[in-house]
This record gives C-alpha cells, structure tokens and sequence, in this order.
C-alpha cells in the first residue's frame, strides 16, 4: 500500500500499525462499511442530479453506474431507464 502524498509517514505508520492488529472480521467490517460509505455518496451525487427520481429510480442508477451500461442491460433489460436519461457508460 502506497502513502498518500497528503499523509504524513508517522500517520501512515499508526494506520498501517492498526490494519495488522486488525482480525480478519474487523477488516472485513471496515470493508463493508467503506463500500456502504461509497455507494451512499455515489446515492447522493443522483439524487442530487434527478431531484425529482424515485427510490427505484435512484437505485437503477446508482446499480448502472456501477455495472457499467452493458452489463445492467443485460440484467435489468434495455427499458429499465427511458433512453435519453440512460447515464453512460464511463
């Protein structure tokens, strides 16, 4: 693991210190929390830009920003978003 340029390498240290005296369930629960800490953010950045969307809608775009476009056409099929508001595949 690289240290971030805007870490100090003494705070590095104690960070690295604290992943090994980690149990694998502790960082397995920090991985989870981080990936629940991502998706919400990436949540808020649609709502943000569809004020109006629903619950499902939001869902749908959060799951096809993640999946990328192909993919969540194959498993949600090509009429799950109207086209012209189908967010791109980046």
């Amino acid at each position: 693991m690289m240290r971030p340029s805007d870490t100090s390498p003494e705070a590095w240290r104690i960070l690295l210190d604290i992943y090994q005296r980690m149990t694998p369930d502790e960082k397995l629960q920090r991985t989870l929390e981080m990936s629940d800490f991502v998706r919400s953010v990436c949540e808020s950045g649609v709502r943000a830009e569809y004020p109006e969307a629903s619950d499902r809608e939001v869902f749908l775009r959060v799951t096809q920003r993640t999946l990328g476009k192909g993919l969540f056409t194959q498993v949600y099929g090509a009429d799950a978003l109207p086209d012209e508001q189908t967010i791109a595949n980046t």
